[in-house]
């Protein structure tokens, strides 16, 4: 079941088709052209933007919290951050023992109908994502200092990472730069 959302704006409401078309949409062609320059860039697999990202916001939050903390709750938060650090770490080590970037027309194919499949299915995710990410910092009041400390790294991580990963997953992959002679003749000319 595809879901289409809805073009009537009755009452005043947004319509859904107004959110698709002045948020979703720009952010997964936003999306899309972070992961061609990318791959353009760095000549990796687009799939691995995502765990490089994390692992830089997780780096930074690193370095804040030894500006900040002191003893135990340092040492809870570097715990914390290695825990999270550690998906896009295993991620990104399978990617290096695979033999790098090997993006070619078979994983263009495969990245290009998981993404339409995330597209169509997880429309509302998207927008809960950004609606999340949006409210968190100021509705998470912590009285406690270290508490207040965590909640602000947590909040920072997860509306530097949360709503990325969800439009990168969602959006249209670069084309591949080299592969089978056939299938770029298919898609550049001349």
């Amino acid at each position: 079941m595809v879901f289409e959302p809805s073009s009537n704006n009755r009452g005043g409401h947004i319509s859904m088709d107004w959110i698709n078309r002045h948020i979703d949409q720009p952010l997964l062609n936003g999306a899309a052209g972070l992961l061609r320059h990318w791959h353009i860039r760095t000549r990796q697999s687009p799939e691995l933007l995502e765990p490089t990202w994390n692992l830089v916001v997780l780096s930074c939050l690193l370095l804040a919290s030894g500006q900040v903390m002191a003893g135990k709750p340092f040492v809870l938060s570097i715990a914390a951050l290695i825990m999270l650090a550690l998906p896009s770490a295993k991620k990104l080590l399978s990617a290096v023992k695979a033999g790098g970037s090997a993006y070619g027309a078979r994983e263009y194919k495969s990245s290009r109908a998981r993404a339409v499949a995330k597209r169509e299915a997880e429309w509302s995710v998207r927008i809960l994502m950004l609606l999340s990410s949006a409210c968190l910092p100021f509705i998470a009041r912590i009285d406690d200092p270290v508490g207040a400390c965590f909640m602000l790294g947590a909040s920072v991580w997860f509306v530097l990472t949360g709503p990325l990963k969800t439009y990168l997953d969602a959006a249209e992959p670069p084309e591949p730069r080299e592969g089978d002679r056939m299938y770029s003749g298919v898609f550049h000319f001349g």
